[in-house]
């Protein structure tokens, strides 16, 4: 890619796309390409056939997804599974009828089976069953893998797949229902923090920016704790889902954006496809190799936030898998390291949202 090259962004406003947006604009790329949902379905293949057609983008980067935790996940698996599966056919389809000239896919590490040898190295792919809780997810996720794979392999395309682990960061989704663990666990104890401090004010505001459903900033104060201790938020404790033993590796949204756009600046499908009569697992994990629990991760956002309540958890709720750490050593061989830790990230984060908040 040089500075002036047409560069599309599917998904520019989420989590991930815009933490690639903004690493593209910082690296002096100044001719990016975005749409927002309203402005282009992802889903409608007449739409997607003609955004091409008149934009001609010659990179692409493909950070749109339906994603959420593991609630969302195990809740709406038809959606899971169609709408990705039809976000990935659609654009990759048109990348390759519109010859660009590299992609990048971006996947998640939940792609790997529920007992993989821990760190998931990428041979791990399709080796044992996946958990079940995100299956359908995983499964989409693995068939954009395996159709950049075979485009490269039938007809020479420089399609690259990228699995980050569990990210964070600016623009996160802090919906209580449909979010990953680390912002919903960030929301949780933040509104549980204000209720121990009886800070209305920053109840109301909260709800204002992030409406949460059957309440809103103009609820009564009995609705508002009658609504949020269904979340399992109070002023004494915040309980969480599963008995906090899991461990959880975290990756700074912003760290993986940077590990993107070095891959796809640096890195070329010939690079990764080493064995010439089975060529398979060319996707390159994305993460920092390191793990913590999500009790100590629950410790940890307590003590950033200042809260100084009980943490529970619910064992009658899915822990999920139990371990996911990614082996990160081919990453790291071809130039990349992580730079943010988690007890800065979650510093970071907390900063983010409130000021979000109250903005």
């Amino acid at each position: 890619m040089n500075k002036e090259s047409k560069i599309y962004v599917a998904g520019h406003k989420g989590l991930v796309g815009s933490a690639i947006w903004d690493n593209l604009v910082k690296r002096g790329y100044n001719n990016l390409v975005g749409k927002s949902h309203s402005e282009l379905d992802l889903m409608d293949n007449s739409q997607v056939k003609e955004f091409f057609f008149k934009e001609k983008p010659e990179y692409v980067f493909l950070a749109a997804a339906y994603v959420g935790g593991i609630m969302a996940n195990n809740t709406y698996r038809a959606d899971f599974i169609y709408r990705n599966i039809t976000i990935q056919n659609n654009i990759i389809g048109e990348c390759y009828r519109h010859n660009i000239k590299k992609l990048l896919f971006l996947g998640s590490t939940c792609i790997y089976p529920k007992d993989a040898p821990q760190p998931m190295k990428e041979d791990s792919l399709l080796t044992s069953p996946l958990e079940y809780t995100n299956e359908p997810y995983a499964i989409a996720k693995i068939a954009g893998l395996k159709m950049c794979e075979s485009f490269n392999i039938q007809y020479g395309t420089n399609y690259i797949p990228v699995m980050p682990t569990n990210l964070y960061g600016p623009n996160d989704n802090f919906d209580l229902e449909r979010s990953h663990v680390l912002p919903a666990m960030i929301r949780k104890i933040h509104l549980a923090k204000c209720l121990k401090d009886n800070n209305w004010s920053g109840i109301s505001k909260d709800i204002a920016r992030r409406p949460i459903l059957g309440i809103n900033s103009k609820s009564s104060v009995d609705e508002i704790v009658s609504t949020l201790g269904s979340y399992g938020i109070t002023a004494s404790h915040v309980e969480l889902w599963g008995s906090g033993k899991p461990m959880r590796e975290f990756l700074w949204s912003e760290d993986m954006a940077d590990a993107c756009v070095f891959i796809m600046e640096e890195i070329d499908f010939p690079h990764l496809a080493k064995n010439k009569e089975e060529i398979r697992n060319c996707h390159i994990n994305i993460g920092t190799g390191i793990e913590t629990s999500i009790k100590n991760l629950a410790t940890l956002i307590s003590d950033t936030i200042g809260y100084l309540g009980t943490i529970k958890f619910n064992t009658s709720k899915p822990d999920g898998t139990m371990r996911k750490l990614t082996d990160v050593s081919k990453l790291n061989s071809l130039g990349w390291r992580h730079k943010i830790g988690i007890e800065d990230g979650v510093n970071l984060l907390y900063n983010w949202y409130t000021s979000n908040i109250y903005k």
